[in-house]
């Protein structure tokens, strides 16, 4: 192919040339160039790609140029030419056709894994079309399933040729390059993919990761294989103990007693490594005393947690052990099952195995793609609603970390309800000193969760989980438990960002709770509160006018003489709120600051886009009011609302709020129109027309 290539380049050079010399205006470079057009055109009827001996002497003499391209010149050879590309081009699309065809073959041969039938069709399309990128790149595919690695990467060089951003080609060349354990290259092959479209990084760490692991095991089993040539006592050791326990029908206490000083003897990665290279993995699964010990119902307690400890010993910093122990349906079953144990201990050995996976990414991975996700976070769940205060925290850690995996929280959806959230409202609904201490990690592990869209949106649409929410605030009012109030808050906040007619439902018992928090005198609890009431007065009516009631207003202006941004964002979207939906809010803010001079303070001071937007609506809410334009004659309000109507274009919000205010309180009051036109504020008045409209 390389031969062709190049030849394919020389008759370039040669054609333009010819063209080149044809156009000229010396009559002998015209005609030289006559006699060697009529030469090529002539050789181009003879088989190609026929190779000739050297030794073998040519007695035909070279074809002579025709007459009639001597006698008609330059342009018959160019015609000659259009004729030649036109037949080219239609004889390219016939192939490209066979090609495309031959293709679709290979692809339902690889679907059914024929892979041998794959490459023979993915090769009789390249003979019709030698430039076709997919050819190159799905048989490449297909000589890897077939272990034919070098031929893969021929192919994706190939590839490259006919595309050098061919993503495909390096995605696979560092598959092979990895298979014949040539890392760097295969590293080489990833990163390129990055480099090419950095949207890929993602799917590019994930390949890295396995190449760095895969050249990590095999370190780790050529170290551990030359320990055990040397004769060192530790390796040998591991073996012989190995060869003993796999004997069968033998007493608990005696396997109980062998894994105990196994354990002992895998603690570094040589033994380790020598468990996995010696089956160690099959002494439980082939054995039925062993097997039997990892049953819920375990007769042999001991002995499980033996086996549960030496997994945990063996698989403690060794990603490859890891990964064998979740290829084994022994161990993928018994590690679900056993969180509910009726044994102290194992639930206990169990947590702590699951724990180790929970605190890599890699561990997290592996047990999300090998463990049953809903009864694995069911167990869990269920350790934290009746636990020892260490199972429970364990466990919750355990949920948390694996919350952080999209994986995980894409396969809990669906059985969220049962696994998460009706154990979480039991646990709500009877806080006390024994589970409040889990019941604060626990909050947070769910708002890990909730990060999921999918998941956000269904505890915000579950009637048990917002009547457990203000049974809980009630209660830990009541018993002085801030520390499980305030990460409540938080994650309430979060949840009722969603509009959902649960929430509506109870909207007015949920602020109630806020009103009675505002008094607090933890400035912490006082701003989520605050938050609670900014997310859930605008789903409820009802909830607004309650609060007003309770004298919301004042409290909210008092909030917004303080320096807190939290504070001051979540009370100025509540104040505005009240103000928008009720007219005695409108009067009792302006009584109690008649030129709203907080307002205008978090007009001219505050950065914060959500701030000063909803300053400025508040603003306009109480324009509406007779004679409040006229109190802020000789005020900056008109200077202040011009600023931000003329602001970044992106704040999209606030010039809008800032306009609706401005144009309010020129209505309201003619006088500010003066105002207005001394700072030559019409034109932006009337440029922000096209926001409100």
């Amino acid at each position: 192919m390389d031969e062709d290539f190049d030849s394919f380049l020389e008759n370039v050079d040669k054609i333009s040339e010819l063209v080149k010399d044809l156009q000229s205006s010396d009559v002998k470079l015209q005609q030289k160039a006559i006699e060697k057009a009529d030469c090529y055109i002539a050789a181009l009827d003879q088989p190609c790609r026929t190779k000739v001996s050297t030794t073998t002497i040519n007695t035909k003499p070279p074809p002579q140029p025709s007459s009639s391209l001597q006698n008609e010149g330059p342009d018959n050879f160019m015609k000659i030419m259009e004729r030649d590309a036109e037949d080219r081009r239609v004889k390219r699309i016939a192939k490209a056709k066979k090609a495309a065809a031959l293709k679709d073959k290979g692809n339902e041969a690889y679907a059914k894994e024929d892979y041998e039938t794959a490459v023979k069709y993915y090769s009789d399309g390249l003979a019709e079309l030698q430039d076709m990128q997919p050819l190159y790149t799905n048989r490449a595919q297909a000589y890897i399933k077939q272990g034919k690695y070098m031929e893969a990467i021929s192919d994706c060089e190939w590839a490259l040729k006919c595309n050098d951003r061919c993503i495909k080609a390096y995605l696979h060349m560092g598959k092979a390059y990895q298979a014949l354990k040539k890392y760097n290259e295969s590293r080489n092959c990833f990163e390129k993919i990055v480099e090419i479209e950095p949207a890929k990084e993602t799917m590019v760490k994930e390949y890295l990761t396995q190449v760095d692991l895969e050249e990590v095991r095999r370190s780790q089993e050529m170290n551990a294989m030359r320990e055990f040539d040397k004769g060192n006592g530790n390796a040998t050791r591991v073996s012989e103990l190995l060869e003993k326990l796999s004997r069968p029908g033998q007493i608990p206490l005696y396997y109980c007693g062998g894994l105990e000083i196994l354990t002992q003897a895998v603690t570094d990665c040589t033994g380790q490594t020598l468990f996995r290279l010696n089956n160690g993995f099959s002494i439980i699964s082939s054995n039925d005393t062993m097997r039997s010990c990892l049953l819920d119902t375990t007769k042999y307690p001991e002995l499980c947690v033996s086996v549960l400890k030496m997994w945990r010993v063996i698989c403690s910093g060794n990603d490859e052990n890891q990964k064998m122990l979740m290829a084994c349906p022994v161990s993928r079953q018994s590690i679900v099952h056993l969180l509910i144990s009726e044994h102290v201990t194992v639930r206990e050995g169990c947590l702590t195995l699951l724990s180790l996976y929970a605190q890599m990414p890699h561990g997290r991975r592996l047990a999300i793609d090998n463990l049953n996700v809903h009864m694995l976070v069911r167990n869990l769940m269920a350790c934290i609603v009746k636990p020892k205060q260490l199972q429970g925290s364990i466990a919750v850690n355990i949920l948390e970390n694996f919350a952080a995996e999209n994986k995980f929280c894409f396969q809990l959806r669906n059985a969220l309800t049962d696994s998460v959230i009706v154990p979480f409202t039991t646990i709500l609904r009877n806080i006390s000193e024994a589970n409040r201490h889990v019941l604060v990690s626990l909050m947070s592990a769910i708002g890990c969760l909730a990060r999921d869209d999918i998941i956000c949106r269904s505890f915000a649409h579950d009637p048990g989980c917002w009547k457990a929410f203000v049974v809980a605030i009630r209660q830990c009012s009541a018993c002085g438990y801030k520390d499980v109030i305030y990460p409540m808050l938080g994650l309430i906040i979060n949840l009722s960002a969603i509009s959902s007619p649960v929430i509506q439902e109870h909207a007015v018992s949920l602020c109630d709770c806020c009103l009675g928090l505002l008094r607090d005198n933890d400035g912490g609890v006082i701003t989520r509160a605050t938050g609670v009431l900014s997310s859930v007065l605008p789903q409820s009516p009802e909830a607004v006018q309650h609060v007003i009631h309770g004298d919301v207003v004042r409290t909210m202006r008092r909030l917004l003489k303080g320096t807190g941004q939290t504070a001051t964002k979540y009370a100025i979207k509540t104040l505005t709120v009240c103000t928008a939906a009720s007219h005695s809010a409108q009067e009792e803010l302006v009584k109690s600051d008649k030129k709203l001079s907080i307002l205008r303070h978090l007009l001219s001071s505050s950065c914060d886009e959500m701030v000063t937007g909803n300053a400025a609506l508040c603003l306009a809410h109480c324009l509406e009011l007779e004679g409040t334009a006229s109190t802020l004659l000789g005020t900056d309000i008109v200077l202040l609302l011009l600023r931000h109507a003329a602001g970044d274009t992106k704040r999209t919000a606030v010039r809008q709020n800032a306009a609706i205010a401005l144009g309010k309180l020129c209505r309201s009051e003619p006088r500010h129109m003066n105002k207005l036109r001394e700072l030559h504020g019409l034109e932006i008045l009337h440029s922000c027309t096209k926001l409100l409209t």
